[in-house]
């Protein structure tokens, strides 16, 4: 008996800590407030000793969590399809794409409710993702990637890695689960859900869809992404963006935090699709418009240190009440401030332009070896790396979200800093010899002597030009270890965030 107790006990502590990790609406019946904690718990890196992520087993949690909250029966009470109007005001766009309603109306719901619901159909969409090309066997109730099927689509099956199960046959294979277009159209034609919410969904369908290949496609979702956040300026804004460029007006009146987000990935999507023409004006624009942010940032006062009758407290306080579900997050329609998190993001703007001025074609006097895009994109490269490195220095260490996104931006710019030399000092490298070659062929003497531009201060210049990106490799480098510590530091913060027992900061079990 006392072993029974004492079991029950620590289970209801372990439901007790990970329901303060992965804090549930009130609302939800028990059974659906633990299948939601079990999906999260297992999509963490560190659930597994392996560090291999089940994603079928999430996909099971989450599609069953959303049969419970959407069933009128269980935790769907109240729940309905919208109204014929409501259907011409949410689905305009995505009914141009040739997709149906298929979410609900869930404004009579409480924002705690909306809030796990909409995360619960963001993580079925998250593991569709990770679940495309997948099959599961029915006559077993396994899941596998399709390249290891046998059957007629698969010709050439890949051989099962040794010790796994055998290869399933076609036959007895469905898909793994529903395509993730499934649950992002579910949200975008959901009435009740914010527009930072439905923003965040198209972005992710049109990530998706550029990962597909499927890039004009992916471009009609940017697009709608772009329409959603315009649509929610408030009245009297004038013209923002121009629609056809998606290039932030000079005399915009006002521009979101959404507005921002829009545009920026529709310039990524650019860029990555080879578009720079495109993608460098929209990325200017999104820089101009940050720096003219008005709002002012008004930093909260750091968490006092906790003593050791303070920590009994918490402790105490921990055991006896429960936390409060966390408090909605900007819907985005505001106009952003300029924090810290907001600094950062312009010096990730700067590291796009100058990856895309690097990579732009000469357009100067193509003699030269280096030319003056690669020094103007060298040169952006760095200054956003400085931005960058000193914010996240001055950045408190409590406000991790922030302090990842700025490690991010530190991380991309020094790469694409070290990167740009090295190709710098190949291209000066390279150049003698190329000049040599063509003095070799010429056919006199005369004509070798002009190819080679030999006069006295030439090969001194190009000497002093070659020791400029040598010395300024040695800058990377040496940059770079201090960034690297720098880096591990925040591995450390992250690392002691997702531990059961936080004392740093006065809060237990946080």
């Amino acid at each position: 008996m006392g072993l029974v107790s004492f079991g029950l006990l620590l289970a209801l502590i372990s439901v007790e800590v990970y329901e303060r990790r992965y804090q549930t609406p009130s609302e939800w019946t028990f059974r659906s407030r633990s299948i939601y904690r079990a999906a999260h718990k297992i999509e963490e890196p560190d659930y597994s000793s392996s560090g291999v992520v089940e994603w079928p087993d999430i996909d099971n949690n989450y599609t069953s969590l959303l049969s419970r909250l959407e069933d009128p029966d269980l935790d769907g009470k109240d729940l309905q399809l919208p109204a014929d109007d409501q259907d011409r005001v949410w689905v305009f766009g995505l009914r141009q794409l040739g997709f149906t309603r298929k979410g609900l109306d869930v404004s009579m719901k409480s924002e705690e409710w909306r809030r796990g619901y909409y995360t619960a159909l963001m993580g079925a969409a998250r593991a569709a993702e990770h679940l495309d090309e997948w099959v599961t066997d029915r006559t077993r109730g396994m899941s596998c990637p399709r390249e290891y099927m046998i059957g007629p689509s698969n010709p050439r099956p890949k051989p099962v890695p040794y010790g796994a199960a055998a290869a399933p046959l076609e036959e007895n294979c469905d898909p793994a689960t529903e395509p993730p277009q499934t649950f992002y159209t579910k949200i975008l034609t959901t009435a009740g859900f914010s527009t930072g919410q439905r923003l965040d969904a198209a972005l992710a369908y049109a990530d998706y869809l550029d990962w597909k290949g499927l890039h004009e496609s992916a471009k009609e979702i940017f697009d709608w992404g772009l329409d959603i956040a315009m649509g929610a300026l408030p009245m009297g804004a004038n013209n923002t963006v121009d629609t056809q460029t998606g290039i932030i007006k000079r005399d915009a009146t006002f521009v979101s935090e959404n507005l921002l987000k829009a545009t920026n990935a529709l310039a990524v999507h650019h860029a990555q699709t080879s578009n720079l023409s495109a993608a460098l004006p929209i990325f200017l624009s999104i820089l101009r418009a940050r720096k003219q942010l008005s709002l002012p940032y008004f930093p909260e006062p750091p968490p006092e240190e906790p003593t050791g009758v303070r920590m009994i407290v918490s402790f105490i306080k921990w055991l006896l009440v429960s936390p409060s579900y966390p408090p909605p997050p900007p819907t985005g329609d505001e106009a952003p401030i300029r924090s810290p998190k907001a600094i950062c993001e312009e010096s990730a703007i700067m590291a796009y332009i100058g990856e895309i001025m690097f990579a732009s074609p000469q357009t100067d006097d193509k003699s030269q070896d280096i030319s003056q895009n690669q020094v103007s994109g060298l040169s952006w490269t760095r200054d956003a790396v400085d931005i960058s490195e000193s914010t996240l220095i001055s950045m408190r260490q409590d406000n991790l979200d922030e302090r990842q996104v700025c490690a991010e931006c530190l991380k991309t710019g020094m790469d694409n800093w070290s990167k740009m030399v090295r190709k710098m000092l190949q291209d000066q490298q390279k150049a003698p010899s190329e000049k040599q070659a063509k003095i070799d062929g010429g056919r006199n003497w005369f004509w070798a002597k002009q190819c080679s531009g030999a006069t006295e201060h030439g090969p001194k210049a190009a000497e002093q030009d070659e020791g400029r990106w040598e010395r300024e490799l040695a800058l990377v480098n040496e940059r770079m270890s201090g960034v690297e510590r720098l880096l591990g530091g925040e591995e450390k913060l992250k690392k002691a965030k997702r531990s059961p027992l936080t004392f740093g900061t006065g809060m237990i079990f946080s």
